[in-house]
């Protein structure tokens, strides 16, 4: 899906005006060329009668032909015809040219005579005069036009500035910080409501957030003492009293049970400080002599063979325990998953910290592997769920990226440093 652009809100509030402005500014133009133009072309009309009342009145007292072309024309005809008022071209000798005139023809009955009455007025004029206005109102409405903008521009942002300063620190905001989040207060009601209730949103998040952690922090360490208590029973009972085969497999099975809990306590708790972003310690370490001694632990406790090779060597600033959290991870889950008879490859390149190892078939949901509490193989009951989980967390706080591919009977997963 194309992401959609995004605009601010000054412009996109500055474009709606523009675009409305342009529309009434275009309408209000042609409707005012067309008003003025009826208005003239009534007084022209209203000036071509006045001319022939006068020339009826003094055709009725000198019944006198006389002319004054192209402005006014009396002529006797045999008969009389009805009034016309139409526009006619005219060439003017005193112009030298072709000019448009409005013409009333007009008959008038005078001592047993027929006569034709004809006055005429030059339109060109009045539509010089249209023009005239026409451009002058457009450069009125064009000059308030740009003062309106400049001034709507300038009072929006007065407006909008305590929402701007207010959305600024909302940006910045972090519920892990013991501030409070101080917002600028408005004159503005719905902006001073909005800033009343987003103050009080992120205090109750950050408080809900903060009895979040120490609940989750206090049930971990509650926890542990009592798992390891039970521990400790159970290994004196089966140290101090003779038990039978099945009474001895239950005892076995129950203190694997509170191992595995105590794992995922510990990987919960593991869990959390991440997402809490509590691992702050940073330092230059050398990554290449943390993955060989955790190699040399890891050849104490299997015997699949594990082959080791770099390429590089390769120093990253980081909290030591989180690196070597997903170095244990990443081939502890190797181990685990290693098909039989088959090997292990750790490999330290320039494109970053590799570990494959031998394997059946790619797994089916690639999409969930480094999801929470996932396993691939839900018979393998020591595993949970967790250490890819914790893999990615560490990638993520560091800008690592973790991937996973399925090559030539290997399941490989690569760790790209970006340095």
């Amino acid at each position: 899906m194309k992401k959609q652009k995004k605009t601010t809100l000054l412009k996109k509030t500055s474009k709606a005006f523009i675009l409305i402005s342009s529309i009434l500014m275009v309408i209000s133009i042609i409707v005012l060329y067309f008003y003025i133009r009826h208005i003239m072309q009534n007084e022209v009309e209203e000036e071509l009668y006045s001319r022939r009342y006068r020339l009826e009145h003094y055709l009725e007292q000198n019944e006198a032909l006389i002319e004054l072309p192209p402005v006014f024309e009396i002529n006797k005809t045999e008969k009389l015809g009805a009034e016309t008022l139409k526009d006619t071209l005219i060439y003017d000798p005193s112009q030298d040219e072709t000019e448009l005139f409005r013409e009333l023809t007009s008959y008038m009955h005078v001592n047993d005579n027929d006569y034709q009455i004809i006055v005429r007025s030059m339109v060109v004029e009045s539509e010089d005069i249209i023009l005239v206005i026409f451009l002058s109102f457009f450069g009125i409405i064009f000059l308030i036009f740009c003062i309106q903008f400049y001034f709507s521009q300038a009072w929006n942002k007065i407006l909008w500035k305590p929402f701007f300063n207010n959305l600024e620190q909302m940006k910045t905001f972090s519920i892990k910080s013991d501030e409070p989040l101080q917002l600028e207060e408005s004159e503005i009601l719905e902006f001073s409501d909005l800033k009343d209730e987003i103050t009080a949103l992120t205090g109750k998040v950050a408080a809900d957030y903060n009895n979040l952690k120490q609940f989750t922090e206090d049930v971990s360490h509650e926890l542990q003492t009592p798992l390891a208590i039970m521990q400790a029973k159970i290994e004196n009972l089966l140290n101090d009293i003779r038990i039978t085969d099945n009474q001895f497999a239950q005892f076995s099975s129950l203190q694997k049970d509170i191992q595995r809990l105590a794992q995922l306590n510990k990987k919960m708790v593991l869990l959390t400080k991440l997402e809490n972003q509590q691992f702050k310690r940073t330092a230059t370490i050398d990554f290449n002599e943390m993955v060989r001694e955790t190699l040399e632990n890891f050849k104490e406790l299997t015997s699949i063979p594990i082959i080791f090779t770099e390429e590089t060597d390769i120093s990253l600033q980081a909290d030591r325990e989180l690196l070597q959290i997903l170095c244990n991870n990443l081939i502890s889950n190797a181990i685990k998953y290693c098909a039989a008879e088959g090997k292990i490859g750790v490999e330290i390149k320039k494109s970053g910290f590799m570990v494959r190892n031998s394997g059946e078939n790619m797994l089916k949901n690639t999409e969930k592997l480094f999801t929470r509490f996932y396993r691939e193989n839900s018979n393998l009951k020591s595993s949970t769920g967790l250490g890819l989980a914790i893999v990615k967390k560490i990638c993520d706080e560091y800008g690592y990226k973790l991937t996973y591919d399925f090559e030539s009977g290997e399941h490989l997963f690569r760790v790209s440093f970006n340095q």
